[in-house]
């Protein structure tokens, strides 16, 4: 039998700072770059009761760990439930099981970070965000830790949304976050756009993206919808977190592709690809970029262990046993 650590999402609140997540996704990435296996997702969809179940996987051998995520979204519940299995990628053995949910704004915020570090320009000040929940308050906290930025911009469809999101993340971040009643009043300021929404149709005007702007399009991970037009990514260096997943659920890019804008080469590197120095980042000031963040096991099994080893220093979390196949799968 093996003991396994079972941590809740009230276990593992608090164990980590946004900047300590942006670190070691950071390495995450490199690993990738450097060859670490991983997929995109395999989401299976369910017309009635409608709902979606979902995972993908990771191996970060120079962490030592591998898992991933599981997830079921809608259904009679209409709500979603996030499982993160953590496993030792030298001995196979399972380390850890933990609740996903209350992590999953932070490395999916500092994946967002990761990006912005490889691929802003370095003077940028300025940030614009279209959308104001859960994922849009864990890419600001952990942009806000990886430079100088002195403002931020905040879109949503609501006056009440945005103002509750300025008001509550001026307390985490140090610059000063306005809202404001369009998208072309975040955007067209912005050094760093952000857009964290569940749109289907662009929620960002290719004109008002100007030279030199980077943007984490991290919203939408669906064929069939878009948060960027399709102008936006023909002009634009795209990064997706990885190459298979443009192909597969970018809808931004898939969308520009049917248009006739860009080719299949227009990917120019995985996110990874960059962090590990194996493929150029921004290469000028008058350069715009995109980085495309879908959600990866990359990203998942780095936060999974950061948050394990600090239940472990700090011993939180349950115990259950789990039989080898060795000693369970007799079929007696």
């Amino acid at each position: 039998m093996t003991d396994v650590r079972f941590l809740t999402s009230e276990d593992v609140t608090g164990l980590a700072t946004p900047a300590e997540y942006v670190d070691a996704v950071r390495d995450a990435y490199r690993q990738r770059g450097e060859g670490a296996p991983a997929r995109p997702r395999t989401k299976l969809t369910s017309d009635e009761p409608a709902g979606m179940m979902t995972g993908y996987l990771a191996i970060l051998p120079d962490s030592g760990v591998m898992g991933g995520y599981m997830y079921s979204a809608g259904f009679g519940a209409t709500d979603a439930w996030f499982v993160t299995p953590l496993f030792d990628s030298e001995s196979g053995a399972p380390k850890a099981l933990l609740d996903g949910a209350s992590m999953n704004p932070f490395k999916t915020g500092a994946t967002g970070a990761v990006g912005v570090d490889a691929l802003a320009r370095e003077d940028a000040s300025e940030i614009g965000i279209i959308g104001a929940g859960s994922q849009a308050r864990g890419q600001l906290r952990a942009i806000a830790t990886i430079g100088d930025f002195e403002t931020v911009r905040v879109h949503s469809r609501t006056a009440e949304s945005r103002e509750a999101f300025a008001e509550e993340l001026a307390e985490f971040v140090e610059p000063e976050i306005v809202p404001v009643e369009t998208s072309s009043e975040a955007v067209a300021p912005a050094d760093v756009v952000v857009t964290a929404t569940t749109a289907s149709e662009p929620v960002v005007d290719d004109e008002d993206i100007t030279p030199g702007t980077h943007i984490t399009a991290m919203g939408r991970y669906d064929p069939n919808a878009r948060e960027l037009e399709a102008e936006t990514i023909a002009r634009a260096t795209y990064v997706p977190d990885l190459h298979d997943r443009a192909f597969q659920d970018a809808g931004s890019f898939l969308q520009a592709l049917e248009e006739g804008l860009i080719d299949e080469d227009h990917v120019h590197a995985e996110l990874g690809e960059i962090v590990a120095g194996a493929a150029p980042g921004r290469q000028s000031d008058e350069e715009i970029t995109i980085f495309d963040s879908g959600g990866t096991g990359i990203e998942t099994v780095a936060a999974a262990k950061l948050l394990y080893d600090r239940a472990v220093e700090a011993d939180l979390g349950t115990f259950i046993e789990l039989s080898p196949a060795s000693e369970a799968l007799t079929g007696r």
